[in-house]
């Protein structure tokens, strides 16, 4: 069962004499802090001038995934967006992952996982409704347009696992009738990319791929040329058409158990672009072995399944010490606290808790890869201001080498280096039930420090060695560097 903990943000307790174990004891300061004797190191008496952020930068932003499951209005989607792609662009968004825009079996309640014509974006007469979920294909087109003025990439969810939505045929391959005819009267009726049971498994060429576990009877088979040309070779393939006609910058590949890796780097050959890949596994050993392959990113489950041990299952924070692809390959870790499979989950422990998102956001905004935010954390009030801070700092002082100085069941204290014109930045958290205090070494000699996320006003100074106490509320954290 998910723990409820009960956050007190600015609850500040003396330094009490060392004694005692981490896990709280009524203590500020545990018996393993660095702290060993003498006086507390005093608090700044004068008022310490923050850093301007905005004259700092990380050299990286953050990617918003602009959908959930189910996502209401229907038929409004698009509009809805154009109408918040400005408010991320300010907030420190350069990429939106849109959903899958095109007709699915499920017409107009399609989440575009059951894509059935590649080339209707919500314009043709089919599945029950001429616009997708989303909106039509103007409303897209508008979309993209307004998001490249921002100068906002826009990335395109791509299914090449599995069809669905085409007519009965008899395939003799399964010796049945099978949905596997897509042309003009049957699910496909842009007429471009028409199928039949000879382009999906088994025929003539082969008889399964790495996956079927999505409607298995319409698994794309990728070795037949004629797909192979429709979906990224010709000059109307679906990979060239959504770049160079559609205007998409780039690509989030569903499912990618689902096919060989060949798959990928054919079509990256063809478009480049920035990609990413869903590969849903929280071994690290396989996301890398992925990446890889590929040559492309890979969203990072094993990150997502050590912060879920980390802060909900097994309430330890040394399980952030875990393997994570982000630990590997920085530069290919797509790092996410929520996403639309996993806010849906009814198993909790494939999903983050309420309660522990914001510690979760505060560790992929601080650590190395390319962090995620999910549209319905952004858009909740209570979480959104917390957010937009949270990406500032990511944005600005997220740089360097990552350092951990310390880590236990309940404190988890982590450096990243800066660079000779950045400071860089300290993550301090607790989960924990009272304020934590903890000695750590810095770069910084001689200088105030200020928690930049504002959830503690304790700023203390480091000596002439560097060394500094910081602090973290209960249940909580802090992001510390330096002052003006």
């Amino acid at each position: 069962m998910k723990k409820t903990k009960i956050l007190f943000p600015f609850l500040f307790s003396i330094l009490l004499t060392i004694s005692g174990c981490s896990k709280d004891d009524d203590q500020v300061v545990d018996a393993t802090d660095d702290i060993t004797g003498g006086e507390e190191p005093e608090e700044t008496p004068n008022e310490p001038e923050a850093l301007d952020l905005s004259q700092y930068s990380s050299g990286q932003k953050v990617m918003m995934q602009t959908f959930y499951w189910d996502v209401e209005p229907r038929f409004e989607w698009w509009n809805n967006l154009s109408d918040k792609v400005e408010g991320w662009a300010d907030a420190g968004v350069d990429r939106i992952w849109l959903p899958a825009g095109t007709k699915g079996q499920s017409g107009g309640f399609s989440m575009g996982y059951d894509p059935s014509d590649y080339f209707d974006f919500g314009e043709y007469d089919q599945h029950g409704t001429i616009p997708t979920r989303f909106g039509t294909r103007e409303e897209l087109e508008n979309l993209i347009a307004k998001s490249h003025d921002l100068g906002l990439e826009v990335i395109a969810d791509i299914i090449l696992n599995h069809n669905s939505g085409g007519g009965l045929e008899y395939n003799p391959y399964r010796d049945k009738n099978t949905y596997t005819l897509f042309n003009e009267e049957n699910g496909n009726a842009s007429g471009m990319f028409n199928r039949n049971y000879e382009h999906f498994h088994p025929n003539d060429i082969s008889e399964s791929d790495e996956g079927d576990l999505f409607f298995s009877e319409q698994d794309v088979d990728h070795d037949v040329p004629y797909v192979q040309d429709w979906l990224w070779k010709k000059e109307n393939s679906v990979a060239k058409y959504y770049k160079n006609v559609m205007g998409f910058d780039g690509w989030r590949f569903d499912y990618v158990k689902g096919f060989g890796t060949w798959v990928i780097e054919e079509w990256m050959d063809e478009v480049g672009g920035f990609a990413v890949g869903e590969n849903f596994d929280g071994n690290p050993d396989v996301l890398v072995d992925w990446v890889d392959a590929t040559g492309v990113s890979a969203f990072d489950f094993a990150a997502f399944y050590k912060m879920e041990e980390a802060f909900d299952r097994f309430d330890d924070l040394n399980y952030l010490d875990g393997g994570m692809l982000r630990k590997v390959y920085p530069d290919k870790a797509v790092t996410f606290v929520a996403n639309h499979d996993t806010e849906k989950d009814e198993n909790e422990d494939n999903r983050i808790a309420t309660e522990n998102k914001m510690k979760a956001y505060a560790y992929i905004l601080t650590h190395d890869g390319y962090p995620t935010i999910f549209y319905s954390d952004y858009e909740n009030e209570a979480f959104n201001e917390e957010i937009k801070q949270l990406i500032e700092i990511h944005n600005s002082l997220a740089l360097g080498d990552v350092e951990v100085l310390h880590v236990d069941n309940d404190e988890y204290v982590m450096k990243r280096e800066g660079n000779a014109e950045n400071p860089g930045l300290i993550l301090y958290i607790s989960t924990g039930s009272t304020t934590k205090r903890r000695n750590v070494q810095t770069n910084w000699n001689n200088v105030t420090l200020l928690d930049y996320s504002g959830n503690t006003t304790y700023t203390p100074t480091s000596d002439e060695n560097g060394m500094v106490t910081i602090e973290a509320p209960a249940n909580g954290y802090s992001i510390y560097s330096i002052t003006k």
